[in-house]
Formats: C-alpha cells, sequence, structure tokens
C-alpha cells in the first residue's frame, strides 16, 4: 500500500464507491476508507438501506401474489413469509452486491482502507483500525462521504427491543404482531407495507395531514385509501406525545386533531418502529481539523460543485443539504471528482432528481407537483390517467393508481410527472428525461408508447391533458 494518494474517498457507500470508481477511471491513485466492522463495503445503503429493504418488499410482493394466485389461475398452498428463509435470500443480495463493489475497486485499481478515516489536516487522513493501529496517508484531494444514520426523538427512548429503528427492524428474526410506525415518509411507508403484507397488525402515524408528505396531493389522498383498503390503521394529524415499553410490548400515546379538535388515545402494540428521518454523519471525521463550518443540523456547506470551504475537500450524499438519496449521492460523486480532476463538470438540477417509494402501491414522482407549480405563478394544466383503463395492469390485477402530468399553458413545459400505481418507480424514468430535456407534454404525446405496457398509461396521461385520451 502506498502513503500518497490523488483522492481519499473516506466512506463507501453509492456516494463514495462511485467517487472512487471515477477516480480511477480518470487515472487518479486513489483509496477508499471504510469503518465498516464486517469489512464490506456498500454503506448503509447496501447493507441497511435500500439493497436489504427492497429485497424485503419483492418477498411481500411474491407473499401478495400468491395468496391471490387462484385469481391468475394458479394453485398453490397457503402462502406465508418464513422470515429465515427471507433472511437468507436478502444476506445473498447484500453479499452479490458488496462482491460485486469490491470488484469494481480492484477494476479501477483503487485502494480499500478498512478503518475509521479522519482528516487530519492539510492533505493529511489517518486511518484507525479496529485494533487501534493508526495509519496515516496524504492526498490532494479529499471526498468525504460519510452518510447518514437514524434519527432518534428525544422524548422517545430506544431500548433496541420493542422501541426500534430501521437498523433494529432489518436485524429481527419474527414477524411483530403490531407494529406502529412513526412516520409515513418513504421509509415508514415501505415498512409499513412489507409487515401488513407479512401478516403484522400495522398502525401507521404521520403528524402532517396526509402521508409522503412531500408527494402531489392526489397521490397521498390515493395511497392512504389504498392502505386502509389493505387494512392498515392510518392515522394522519397526529403526533406521539407519550411512549412506554417493557418485555411485553409498548404503550403509544397519540393525540390527534380532527376537524380543529384534539383527541388522545393509547396503542397497545409489540413494537414501535421511530422513521422520522436520518441525521447527517459528521462527527468525528476530521471536520474540526479545517476551516468547514457546519450549517444547521450538521450538513457539510458546499458549491455547486460539491467543494467545501476548504479547497482540497469535498463533501457528498447525505452530508450535504441535497435529496438524501443514494442515486443523488451517486451523481454528486461524479461531479465532484470531475471537478477536481479538471473533467467538465455539470452543476445537479436537483428539481430534476426522482423521488420513489416502493411500497405496495408504488410511489414515484419528479419534477414539479400540481400544488408547487401553481404557487410558482404557472398557469397550470393536468393530465390524469388511471391505471384501470390500461390493459397491462389488468392482466396483473393491479389496477389502483394512476399517472399525472403537470404542465403550463404558455409554452405547454413539462413540469412534473406523479405515478401511483404497479411500477412506478421503473416508470419515472421517462419523466426525468423529460424534464433534462426541457420536453413539452405534446412531445411525450407524440412518443409511441408500446403496447401492451404499463408505460401507456404516461401517453395517455398527455393525451389526457390535452382533454382528449383515448381508452376512457
Amino acid at each position: 500500500m502506498v502513503s500518497e494518494y490523488d483522492v481519499v474517498v473516506i466512506g463507501s457507500g453509492p456516494g463514495g464507491y462511485v467517487a472512487a470508481i471515477r477516480a480511477g477511471q480518470l487515472g487518479l491513485k486513489t483509496a477508499i476508507v471504510e469503518r465498516e466492522p464486517t469489512e464490506r463495503l456498500g454503506g448503509t445503503c447496501l447493507l441497511r438501506g435500500c439493497i436489504p429493504t427492497k429485497a424485503m418488499l419483492h418477498t411481500a410482493d411474491l407473499v401478495s401474489e400468491a395468496r391471490h394466485a387462484e385469481d391468475f389461475g394458479v394453485s398453490v398452498g397457503k402462502a406465508e413469509v418464513n422470515m429465515e428463509k427471507m433472511d437468507e435470500y436478502r444476506s445473498r443480495v447484500i453479499q452479490k452486491n458488496a462482491g460485486g463493489v469490491k470488484y469494481l475497486m480492484k477494476k479501477n485499481k483503487v485502494d480499500v482502507l478498512f478503518g475509521h478515516g479522519r482528516i487530519a489536516g492539510k492533505n493529511k487522513i489517518t486511518v484507525e483500525g479496529q485494533d487501534g493501529k493508526v495509519t496515516t496517508v496524504t492526498t490532494k484531494h479529499c471526498v468525504l462521504a460519510t452518510g447518514s444514520a437514524c434519527l432518534h426523538l428525544p422524548f422517545i427512548k430506544m431500548d433496541h427491543e420493542r422501541v426500534i429503528d430501521s437498523d433494529d427492524l432489518l436485524a429481527m428474526k419474527d414477524i411483530p404482531e403490531h407494529l406502529v410506525v412513526i412516520g409515513a415518509g418513504a421509509v415508514g411507508s415501505e415498512f409499513a407495507s412489507v409487515f401488513l403484507r407479512y401478516g403484522s397488525e400495522v398502525t401507521l402515524i404521520e403528524m402532517v395531514d396526509r402521508l409522503l408528505p412531500i408527494e402531489d396531493r392526489e397521490v397521498s389522498a390515493e395511497i392512504e385509501k389504498s392502505f386502509k383498503k389493505q387494512g392498515m390503521n392510518v392515522m394522519t394529524s397526529s403526533k406521539v406525545t407519550e411512549v412506554k415499553s417493557d418485555a411485553k410490548g409498548v404503550e403509544i400515546v397519540v393525540e390527534s386533531s380532527v376537524d380543529g379538535k384534539t383527541a388522545s388515545k393509547t396503542i397497545k402494540a409489540s413494537h414501535l418502529l421511530v422513521a422520522t428521518g436520518r441525521r447527517a454523519v459528521t462527527d468525528d471525521c476530521g471536520i474540526d481539523k479545517t476551516n468547514i463550518e457546519l450549517e444547521e443540523r450538521g450538513f457539510v456547506p458546499v458549491s455547486e460543485y460539491m467543494q467545501t470551504s476548504e479547497d482540497w475537500v469535498y463533501a457528498i450524499g447525505d452530508i450535504v443539504n441535497t435529496p438524501a438519496l443514494a442515486h443523488v449521492a451517486s451523481h454528486e460523486a461524479v461531479l465532484a471528482v470531475n471537478h477536481l480532476a479538471g473533467e467538465e463538470a455539470h452543476p445537479i438540477n436537483y428539481e430534476h432528481v426522482p423521488n420513489c417509494t416502493y411500497a405496495s402501491p408504488e410511489v414515484a414522482s419528479v419534477g414539479l407537483t400540481e400544488e408547487m407549480a401553481r404557487e410558482r405563478g404557472y398557469d397550470v394544466r393536468v393530465g390524469v390517467f388511471p391505471f384501470s383503463a390500461v390493459g397491462k395492469a389488468a392482466i396483473l390485477g393491479q389496477t389502483e393508481g394512476f399517472v399525472k402530468i403537470v404542465s403550463e399553458t404558455k409554452y405547454d413545459e413539462f413540469l412534473g410527472l406523479h405515478i401511483i400505481g404497479p411500477r412506478a418507480t421503473e416508470l419515472i424514468a421517462e419523466g426525468a428525461v423529460a424534464l433534462e430535456l426541457e420536453s413539452t407534454v405534446a412531445e411525450i404525446l407524440h412518443t409511441i408508447h408500446p403496447h401492451p405496457t404499463l408505460s401507456e398509461a404516461v401517453g395517455e396521461a398527455a393525451h389526457a391533458l390535452y382533454g382528449a385520451p383515448i381508452h376512457i
């Protein structure tokens, strides 16, 4: 191992490992530092976040389909989730992906340094191994990609057995009898959807007046309707005020506001999941050895090229105040490394970032919601088309939801795409491309969408915006 590098990346999540790959591709002598005790690469996303969660969701999809297999002419026995087998499957997926990241480091000649990486001064990085041994390396550039951790509420004591966070839930060996989830963002909604289909009683609590608060209001209303239809207990405009737990379970006091009146109730459950967000991990990474002054909530301030006030230090991913999404971190990684290497660098338009929630039904969006567009003064037009009128959705037996296009009248500019329904997280890419290319709705309308596919709903929504949908 050498001790002098062009780039040292601290953190090996989807931001960090992509930064290392890009640096290697550009011929820069690169090292990546990772403190994961199991000495695996991939960060929270791969080991305890996106990948294992989506594996659990796939199991939920399969068991749900199996329970309705007779509707499609397939006879099967009783369908239920075997948590031990599910965990084996999930672990295989994690190991395969972690192995893939390891291979990519080798392919791109990136040195992997396991240990706790810290900035130790100008162009210096220390790596403290699990044995306590400290190694110092020098580098022309450092990319901080230390990610995020579960955010806990100060008035709720986490015992990590009955009162848990998402990390704890992923380690559970049994299906909770009654899971209460605080927070109806993507994480909370996904876990609520998973365990509802696994067989748990599920109560989902959200402080504001709707689920998935960042999404279009019509989408929020539709997923709440679907969750309730599936048997989930949904409480909006509600906040948890007190939590008590013991070996037998949890008691949660919830205060709800309905029609201007406040009422309180106590819920008894087996487990409480706190899914109220994540916090930037910027402590103990050596920022105090630089002139970088953290923003509120611990974010690292950066330029449009991800460069900090220390010109040799860049920061990407969940530690900067941008959407905390894996695909955002990866794009920021390429941007940062291109910039430090003197290559052409394109700043990110964060309004073009797709959001995805892999619940059942799936939700995805990109661009402006109808409400946001009106607030910005656009003369707004919308086109909505239901999946119930799409042949492929009928084939799949998944006809809930709709596609909604947001546009404006002056130039027919495409402003946003909002989807709730089957494969929404795959279909949203069309909207992302349309935004990046500054497409009009007419151009989407004139694009031939293959039949029979779910993507036809996007084309039909464009027709609907012009008042002439074909299939309804």
